[in-house]
């Protein structure tokens, strides 16, 4: 029985001694360049195992039962189906939980935070955050240190992970090696992409090429905002908006506690502006905006068609964004703008196990 119970640490202190970091290789399509990786925590194949490992364990919660996949579940497109997210104390986020592909070609996180500017600081939050608690790490540090310290398989990852760092299983690394497997999470293989950028024409159908069209067209605008390869005007540099949602006292005002960028700059004008989520996989990641109020992609639509909720319910907002200007749509372009938002949806992104959870 003692031999049955050594022999998992004296595999992982081998795997430590025989295994060197290996280089992380990239399987992108040409038109679409490797995501920036940080000078100080370059991608390795080892490193990439351990955080998609640390990505799934329950244990890295302080309670435990709780994981950064709960939250960020692949078959979501990395979403969780909630309005906002909840905690594992069961505290309620006040915001929807972000999909996280392409997310490293991102320079500024989260919906509205200006100093977050790395993935590895991001990590910061959900992991020790107190208001709300979200993995509740905070108090429970020694127990989870204890409990990747003491498993069978853990020591040996961290160690060939991080072959120079001599204690190597602290939160520090963990942030790195997560944020590591966090960058391989990109999506470029959508029939869209195959399309527009690989130059399928029978990728797409005509139904989402009439959507695309009405996509980027001036009565609608769509494009202003959900631009590029990503979709998003957050990237290389973060733009944020006010899109209209609320007006709760006819100057503007959003829910207390969730008024977007106002939060951390305090600048009047930046009440309810938050950043531009990409649309990539769109289709999967409801229900919509900043705090999930939108249940479906027809009320979206009908959201922008009123120039915002708060005029589609009441009385506009005077801080909407001037690009939110409203449109008027027959069914049959909402439609074909639904045809051409499900186009994104990338299946050989959402089925590749090397994103899944490797305890499956």
């Amino acid at each position: 029985m003692m031999i049955a119970r050594v022999a998992p640490f004296i595999v992982a202190a081998l795997l430590a001694v025989s295994v060197r970091a290996e280089p992380y290789v990239w399987d992108l399509p040409d038109w679409l360049d490797p995501p920036p990786v940080p000078a100080d925590n370059p991608m390795t194949v080892e490193k990439v195992e351990l955080g998609k490992r640390l990505f799934y364990e329950l244990n890295l919660a302080g309670p435990s039962y709780m994981s950064c996949a709960t939250c960020h579940d692949p078959q979501m497109a990395f979403t969780d189906g909630r309005p906002v997210a909840i905690g594992v104390t069961g505290q309620f986020h006040p915001r929807s939980t972000m999909a996280l592909q392409n997310v490293a070609y991102l320079t500024v996180f989260t919906w509205a935070d200006l100093t977050v500017t790395s993935l590895e600081d991001q990590m910061v939050t959900p992991m020790f955050g107190q208001h709300p608690e979200e993995m509740a790490i905070t108090g429970f540090e020694d127990r989870v240190l204890d409990f990747l310290k003491n498993d069978p398989v853990y020591p040996g990852l961290f160690a060939a992970a991080f072959p120079e760092t001599p204690d190597p299983i602290a939160f520090d690394t963990v942030r790195l090696a997560i944020a590591a497997f966090e960058r391989t999470l990109v999506s470029a293989d959508a029939p869209y992409d195959r399309y527009r950028y690989a130059g399928d024409e029978a990728a797409l159908s005509e139904a989402a090429k009439r959507g695309e069209k009405l996509f980027n067209s001036e009565p609608l605008g769509c494009g202003y905002c959900h631009t590029g390869l990503h979709l998003t005007d957050a990237i290389p540099e973060a733009k944020y908006h006010n899109t209209g949602l609320y007006n709760l006292d006819g100057a503007g005002a959003l829910p207390e506690g969730n008024q977007g960028l106002i939060e951390h700059t305090g600048l009047a004008d930046d009440m309810g502006k938050f950043r531009t989520p990409s649309l990539r996989n769109v289709a999967l990641t409801a229900p919509y905006m900043h705090d999930g109020s939108l249940a479906t992609l027809e009320a979206v639509i009908d959201h922008y068609a009123a120039g915002g909720e708060a005029a589609r319910t009441g009385e506009r907002s005077p801080l909407a964004s001037p690009i939110v200007f409203g449109f008027a749509l027959t069914d049959g372009q909402k439609a074909d703008l639904i045809a051409f938002l499900e186009s994104l949806t990338d299946r050989t992104f959402l089925a590749n196990l090397d994103h899944h959870n490797p305890f499956h």
